[in-house]
């Protein structure tokens, strides 16, 4: 097998590395190709290409994410991940580790960590890396990469919930949530929702979005209840879609165009978080991004004729 083909076999891990690593589709996707021009200007071809290329992503992701740590501090209103729709990369002896280590939960825990803390714990409990391939990939030796993991792992397990939902689970709260969402049925909402829900909007001051996370289940509740009836006669649809591997939809205008993406997080039976990404610039890679502000001003209209 030649380079590209090579390269293109290992491509959905290196993007899988890259997004844990980074939150940002864009990133990722920007951090895979410079790996390409990396590896096609190499005059020496690599024992192992999955452990060239791979140290190669991870420590384009590192650079990126110092900068982008700085960025993230100016950031307008919540900073959430860029939803990821479908996870190209599939190993089924990994399939839990992938597909909870990819959950936007898990992505926010991960924002707590350093760049090399992040890094170690990626390439070691989600993809099984060796020491001696992580120590080669962060430019650390192999007892400070097992001093970073056990700090990484320590923050993870001190910011993860006590109790999971299975899988099934989770898609019949999901359908039921969705199902009362269409319907604006306050009490459905409300049964659904944990005594401490919260509700965050991503709009990153380029859409309409929530002022602060509203919190508490009557609260979020009667938002979620009178807004999107609303929206429906705006002719905003939506489908429901897995979104970081968790139950989740997208929203479309009437045009088609992507408006935003709802996730939501199901624990012991309740929905604990709902988390809404309406900021243009990190929708594109789902398809043609609406207008969110004409939507919301349409939906403005709506309510003024039903009063």
């Amino acid at each position: 097998m030649g380079e590209v083909g090579e390269f293109e076999e290992l491509r959905p891990l290196l993007f899988s590395i890259a997004y844990r690593i980074l939150g940002s589709v864009g990133e990722a996707e920007d951090a895979v190709q410079e790996t390409w021009l990396r590896y096609d200007a190499s005059t020496t071809r690599p024992v192992s290409a999955k452990a060239f290329l791979s140290a190669t992503v991870t420590r384009i992701a590192i650079d990126v994410l110092r900068s982008a740590r700085v960025r993230r501090e100016e950031y307008v209103g919540p900073w959430l991940p860029e939803p990821l729709l479908d996870d190209p990369y599939e190993d089924p002896a990994r399939a839990a580790e992938l597909a909870e280590s990819v959950s936007m939960a898990a992505l926010l825990l991960l924002e707590r960590l350093s760049p090399l803390e992040r890094s170690v714990f990626v390439l070691r409990d989600v993809f099984a890396f060796g020491f001696d391939e992580i120590a080669a990939a962060v430019g650390r030796s192999e007892a400070a990469c097992r001093q970073l993991l056990v700090r990484a792992r320590r923050h993870m397990h001190e910011g993860r919930p006590r109790f999971e939902a299975d899988r099934r689970e989770r898609q019949e709260l999901a359908r039921r949530f969705f199902e009362a969402l269409a319907q604006g049925d306050l009490e459905g909402l409300r049964s659904l929702l944990s005594a401490d829900v919260q509700l965050v909007g991503d709009g990153g001051g380029k859409a309409p979005q929530l002022a602060r996370a509203v919190s508490g289940a009557e609260n979020v509740a009667r938002l979620l209840a009178s807004v999107y009836p609303l929206m429906a006669r705006a002719d905003i649809t939506f489908e429901p879609h897995e979104v970081n591997g968790q139950p989740g939809a997208l929203f479309r205008d009437r045009d088609d165009k992507v408006l935003h993406i709802l996730a939501l997080d199901v624990l012991d039976g309740q929905i604990q978080t709902i988390r809404s990404v309406i900021n243009p610039d990190k929708l594109g890679h789902l398809g043609t991004v609406a207008d969110a502000w004409a939507v919301d001003q349409e939906v403005k209209r709506v309510r003024k004729r039903t009063r």
